[in-house]
């Protein structure tokens, strides 16, 4: 019987470590005590097993659980339930890793298209992506498809609504993809390459669908969602029910737990079928170091099973004088995404964006 492999970190004493891993175990399996468990196969087969302690720090332990792969169902939810649903409650206790059986992982699919099928639509083989945001929020629909013809103009490959625009009545969704959609192709009959919009799915279900329907309908090629946000089970079910968009994933949400942020960012995400990935790069607004932006992005683009790889693409108060320092510190498969650092050039905008086009360029 399978089993799923699951790390967490753990405070405890040493004398105490083992009975708090035990008791992990059953928590996140049976959630009930061991001795009123009549069934021998549940008690063989579905109780969660301590698999290794291992110190971790003082008074820290890396210990992981093997959890029966049966216990997933096969579901998001359930699996987000199952790794850290009631130990998330628990104020002692991190998730970093989780070590998936090989069906599992066919059965989640990861992204459909990934590094490769962002180069194929864009047409870019041996480069870093570029990427920006439209905002501020509160702005005009004539106001954000302005700014993103000018991006498109500047042949930045990916722009993207800031994760803060929705369907606001300043800039509804459907008049703001239809606007932002022509407004790259305004741009593309000057500059001969058409570049990547990738307008913000955001609230309830429902809406969710009907949003997406209207991207295909404009012939969108990628949306940009916050699977924390939105729920990882209704972002996976969005990856499943339209072929013909890949997903730029959001960050957004994802500090609100005791999670890892490179299996989060760069592994989960990426199983649950984004093809990029946005996070928190190191030197900007957040305080995420070198070494775990770097392992975010080996996670995202490195070999697991048959999954495609994903493009890290770090973002957060990046600027265009750091493109040199960002390309050598991530390699050729990277997506930069700066976007304030773009727009407080004002008026010299398309320059500005045209400079960080030609940086990457120059890599």
């Amino acid at each position: 019987m399978s089993r799923l492999h699951v790390t967490y970190s753990i405070s405890a004493a040493a004398a105490d470590v083992a009975r708090r891993a035990e008791a992990l175990a059953v928590e996140q399996s049976i959630e009930m005590p061991l001795d009123a468990v009549g069934e021998r196969r549940i008690r063989d087969e579905i109780v969660g097993r301590v698999e290794s302690i291992e110190p971790d720090g003082e008074n820290r332990f890396r210990v992981v659980l093997g959890l029966a792969t049966e216990t997933t169902g096969g579901e998001v939810a359930q699996l987000i339930s199952m790794i850290f649903g009631n130990c998330s409650l628990q104020d002692d206790v991190r998730l970093e890793d989780v070590a998936f059986p090989p069906e599992l992982i066919a059965e989640f699919g990861g992204p459909r298209g990934g590094i490769a099928g962002l180069r194929a639509l864009l047409g870019v083989v041996d480069r870093p992506l570029t990427s920006t945001a439209l905002k501020p929020q509160g702005s005009s629909v004539e106001t954000l498809a302005t700014l993103c013809r000018t991006f498109a103009l500047a042949e930045i490959d990916v722009i993207k609504d800031d994760h803060g625009i929705a369907d606001q009545v300043a800039a509804p969704f459907a008049e703001r993809a239809a606007a932002c959609r022509r407004a790259v192709r305004e741009a593309a009959e000057i500059t001969g390459r058409e570049v990547l919009y990738a307008p913000s799915l955001v609230g309830p279900p429902r809406a969710l669908h009907e949003r997406a329907r209207i991207a295909c309908g404009l012939g969108i090629k990628i949306v940009l969602v916050a699977p924390m946000v939105l729920g990882a089970a209704t972002f996976h079910e969005l990856v499943d029910s339209y072929p013909d968009l890949l997903f730029l994933a959001h960050p957004a949400f994802g500090g609100a737990t005791r999670i890892s942020p490179v299996w989060l960012f760069g592994r989960f995400f990426r199983l649950l079928g984004a093809d990029a990935v946005i996070y928190p790069n190191y030197g900007g607004r957040f305080t995420y170091s070198p070494q775990v932006c770097r392992d975010i992005a080996d996670a995202a683009r490195g070999s697991w099973d048959a999954l495609r790889p994903a493009f890290p693409v770090p973002a957060g108060g990046m600027t265009v004088d750091r493109v040199a320092e960002m390309t050598e510190f991530y390699g050729r498969e990277v997506m930069l995404l700066i976007g304030g650092g773009l727009l407080s050039a004002g008026n010299a905008l398309l320059e500005r964006s045209r400079e960080f086009v030609a940086k990457v360029a120059q890599r």
